[in-house]
């Protein structure tokens, strides 16, 4: 709960030594706008209660008995705690009520809407499931670009040339990826490996302290994998770039590229470029496509000319 308090700048009105005995275990939040009038079939009670300018200027018509009787009602041993928006005076109702329950109540400067949005956005970051993916994730112009592949391909060798040409490191090594909605997935490092990067034959290195703030970022959104494995004289590799497959995730499909990896290849340069190329084709310039088409009319015109 006080990480609640911190990151969304809230302001403890009361119950303050109630924060660490009360648990989120939702990312839901709850307009009590119904309750307030007393119906509490359907209430959930296990959300955060966000009180608004319509909730308080509606108790504010209540008589104090009913008031203080649906505050009290609104108390249940789930709540984890009462937030009010907007700087409003918190009823006194409420507050007895919080005391009496050991809820804190909390409040914002935010407009309800605006509050709302940022709280789910902190607690769908926080409550989502994690899954730990053997890789490295590295925002390349932007894009957010996991690249995968065996043990010893490379990745963290290529990760250290791309922070070398201004790209910035999230995570090295496992990167916990999370869902922020139905079609976007987050990710970020581990705590324990935050700003690090292993080089085999040199260690562990600091990468925000060798390079620079501006060389890492605390997590981002994933748009691309990159997937490198070592070159194969028996396997045929994609030329034309029609090759790219799919890898699902949490129900999201997240476009995979095949890299073979092999001696005197540049695969920073080659990422950079791959992750270029994706960008343009998000924005409708598809080079295959150009390619394609370039060869269509020149076999047109070599037709005509016969």
């Amino acid at each position: 709960m006080q990480e609640l308090v911190d990151e969304c700048d809230l302001v403890v009105y009361s119950g303050g030594v109630n924060l660490d005995s009360r648990y989120i275990m939702t990312s839901d939040i709850s307009r009590p706008g119904l309750e307030m009038t007393g119906y509490f079939d359907y209430y959930p009670a296990e959300r955060i209660q966000l009180l608004g300018m319509t909730e308080i200027s509606y108790s504010h018509k209540m008589k104090k008995n009913e008031r203080a009787r649906i505050m009290d009602k609104m108390c249940g041993k789930n709540t984890p705690c009462f937030l009010v928006s907007r700087f409003l005076p918190v009823p006194i109702e409420l507050e007895e009520a919080g005391k009496r329950h050991n809820i804190p109540i909390l409040r914002s400067k935010l407009s309800t809407t605006r509050l709302s949005s940022r709280l789910t956005d902190f607690l769908q970051a926080k409550l989502s499931e994690r899954r730990s993916v053997h890789g490295v994730l590295m925002d390349i112009y932007g894009l957010g670009v996991l690249i995968t592949g065996d043990s010893g391909v490379g990745k963290s060798e290529t990760a250290l040339e791309l922070i070398k040409r201004g790209h910035r490191l999230i995570a090295d090594d496992r990167v916990e990826i999370y869902q922020q909605d139905e079609r976007t997935l987050v990710g970020e490092a581990p705590e324990i490996l935050n700003h690090l990067l292993e080089i085999r034959g040199v260690g562990i290195i600091d990468v925000m302290n060798l390079f620079g703030a501006g060389s890492v970022r605390q997590n981002t959104n994933i748009s691309v994998i990159v997937n490198l494995e070592n070159w194969s004289a028996d396997k045929q590799y994609d030329r034309l770039g029609s090759g790219e497959q799919d890898y699902e995730l949490f129900g999201v499909s997240l476009p995979k590229i095949n890299i073979p990896v092999k001696v005197g290849r540049n695969m920073a340069i080659i990422i950079e470029s791959a992750a270029m190329n994706f960008r343009a084709k998000s924005m409708g310039y598809d080079a295959t496509q150009k390619f394609e088409d370039n060869l269509n009319r020149l076999i047109k015109k070599n037709s005509i000319n016969k």
